[in-house]
């Protein structure tokens, strides 16, 4: 038994017979439990109750019946196995994530679709973790980082702060966007100097999300001129769809199979957008954030790679 973990004298394996035995009643039931010979087992109990000095069973016929005056090691044996059953049943619940929360915040237009996406592998993964998701602007992370209210942030803009670093989560693009029965709806790909020849609509140009969205405009030496401002991505998708307007929009705000009442086409002119997972400097995050940003990563990606609205480009 030399090298084998003991408690008051008995190793866990001695331990795990005896119960076996005071459960089943008899040397076959316990071996039948165990999953070993019964010779094996009637040994060790003969060799315990010899290194004990202690009769732990009367023998009654074939049954092992606990002996009277061993009544307290069996009390200590069911305690010492709560325990253990309690200890496995805690670590299943932190396989399981019950117990634990998960609190991570995205940018609006990170949320709306790809979120659900990974979200729905951390929950096939994780079914009882409970997970506290936050949308936030890009003012707002810092604070939301800094107090620990979430462990990171998914970001279409990387945070300008020594406090917290950002490290690229994946490259997309910006898109446009149209109504349904547009003039521009059937063609696939269209340049930026088709887009003004209608009302624009779009997103303060101020504001970090907006100054991305604005970006292809001012680098082709157009005025930004929106018809209409929304505050958030899914506002300006909703007033094209409504046919308010044409847009300039990510790619992931819009990444869903089916979008009825809006049509999705390619920007001639390049237009990348780069997301980014924020967290606070120094802090380590849990084995949930971990995988939690693992998945986002994997759906960013295949947001990339399967556009099904694209048409290809006609040579």
């Amino acid at each position: 038994m030399r090298g084998e973990v003991t408690m008051a004298g008995l190793t866990l394996r001695q331990i795990e017979v005896i119960r076996a035995v005071m459960l089943a009643g008899t040397i076959a039931g316990a071996a039948r439990m165990l999953g070993v010979s019964a010779p094996g087992i009637s040994r060790l109990v003969r060799h315990t109750e010899d290194s004990l000095g202690l009769r732990l069973f009367e023998r009654r016929g074939g049954l092992f019946v606990p002996a009277i005056e061993a009544n307290a090691i069996f009390d200590q044996l069911g305690r010492v196995f709560g325990g253990i059953e309690n200890l496995n049943r805690a670590v299943d619940q932190l396989q399981r994530g019950a117990t634990v929360d998960l609190a991570f915040a995205s940018a609006p237009s990170i949320a709306q679709f790809i979120a659900a996406r990974a979200l729905r592998h951390v929950r096939a993964r994780y079914p009882d973790l409970f997970v506290d998701l936050n949308i936030l602007k890009i003012e707002e992370t810092i604070d939301y980082l800094m107090l620990e209210r979430g462990e990171f942030v998914m970001m279409s803009f990387p945070v300008e702060n020594a406090a917290v670093r950002n490290d690229l989560a994946a490259e997309g693009r910006l898109v446009a966007i149209v109504p349904e029965g547009h003039a521009l709806a059937g063609q696939g790909r269209v340049s930026i100097h088709d887009l003004i020849r209608f009302p624009m609509v779009g997103v303060d140009p101020r504001d970090p999300y907006g100054e991305i969205l604005a970006r292809p405009l001012r680098d082709a030496g157009l005025p930004v001129d929106y018809a209409m401002r929304g505050r958030f991505a899914q506002t300006v998708v909703s007033l094209v769809r409504h046919g308010l307007g044409v847009a300039i929009i990510d790619e992931f705000s819009v990444a869903e199979l089916y979008m009825p009442g809006v049509v999705r086409l390619s920007l001639a002119e390049a237009a990348p957008l780069s997301v980014y997972v924020v967290t606070k400097r120094g802090r380590l995050l849990s084995g949930f954030a971990e995988y939690t940003i693992q998945q986002f990563r994997k759906e960013l990606q295949r947001a990339t790679e399967s556009r099904p609205w694209e048409m290809p480009v006609r040579s």
